[in-house]
């Protein structure tokens, strides 16, 4: 089949990858402009962009598919089918209908479960321990399209939304093809999704990211994990932001087992921190204006008092 690709993040290069190698032709790339990026805020091209480039293979980058000129370059392209991974713009009716079979998208939850922005990360917020992926033909609701196929992934104890998001991005590429093949060969089959089932995974907000170590471990350590690494999961030492990025086992000797919500104890490999059940143990954290670290080698530099904590009673006072 002759492909249109949408898609602008590093997540959606694996899908991009194996249509290239793939018996179709991607006949043209739909992605955001370049965009101001790093210190320098130097107008950089998207990963899906670069690898298009790379490929060459001709590449969109419209404001808006409203643009009856955008839908006028879409039909010239003569595409059976436009396969969407990531693309973060909507596509109106008008070039929902352009190519033959129309157009599939891979999502990163089991729908109808999670429609939305951030299903991944609302799945690890969630405490869930499995979550999937699904090939669904878009129309003009929200993921709300017929269902193609669709294929489970467990979630890990220690895995962050991230590391999760990067490991359903590489396998669902081949979930995107086998979708695509069955397309191109007619074996495809559609099917309805149940609507009253649906929930929804809004984006993720740096607000809603501050991490309360007064709720139970789990539930701490889930919206940890949730939050990494955007926008990160955050707390406050003494007075200024410090994101907590990841987590490890709890070794099995910690000393008192009991450490009060967001007291501190540091030995030579781990860093501790208690909640209102059991204490956690910090992996990875990033003090404000530097680079993440291993949370014991922050806390050998930090020389911790004996009662040091995250966000102390003193410090919630003079909040």
């Amino acid at each position: 089949m002759r492909l249109i690709f949408a898609g602008t993040p590093a997540t959606a290069l694996p899908s991009l990858r194996a249509l290239l190698d793939s018996r179709h032709e991607v006949v043209a790339v739909l992605t955001r402009a370049d965009a101001p990026a790093g210190r320098g805020r130097k107008l950089t091209p998207s990963p899906v962009k670069a690898l298009a480039l790379e490929a060459g293979v001709p590449v969109l980058t419209p404001t808006t598919l409203r643009d009856p000129e955008v839908q006028a370059q879409l039909r010239a392209l003569d595409a059976d089918a436009a396969a969407v991974v990531a693309y973060g713009k909507l596509i109106p009716a008008e070039a929902l209908a352009i190519p033959t079979l129309g157009w599939v998208n891979l999502h990163f939850s089991l729908l109808p479960a999670l429609r939305g922005a951030a299903p991944a990360q609302r799945a690890v917020l969630s405490g869930a321990t499995a979550t999937g992926m699904t090939v669904f033909r878009l129309d003009e609701g929200l993921d709300t399209g017929e269902v193609i196929t669709t294929r489970e992934r467990t979630i890990g104890p220690y895995e962050t939304a991230g590391e999760l998001l990067e490991a359903m991005a590489e396998d669902g590429a081949s979930l995107l093809l086998r979708a695509l093949d069955s397309m191109a060969d007619g074996t495809a089959t559609f099917s309805v999704q149940d609507h009253q089932a649906a929930t929804h995974a809004a984006k993720l907000s740096s607000a809603e990211a501050r991490i309360d170590w007064d709720h139970p471990a789990q539930q701490v350590s889930a919206h940890i994990r949730g939050m990494s690494p955007h926008p990160g999961a955050w707390t406050e030492w003494e007075g200024t932001r410090m994101k907590v990025l990841g987590l490890e086992p709890v070794p099995e000797t910690t000393g008192d087992d009991h450490l009060a919500p967001g007291r501190l104890r540091a030995t030579k490999r781990h860093l501790l921190v208690g909640t209102a059940t059991d204490p956690l143990a910090i992996a990875q954290v990033a003090p404000a204006g530097k680079r993440p670290m291993r949370g014991a080698d922050w806390a050998r530099g930090a020389s911790l008092a004996a009662d040091a904590a995250f966000d102390s009673d003193d410090q919630k006072e003079q909040r």
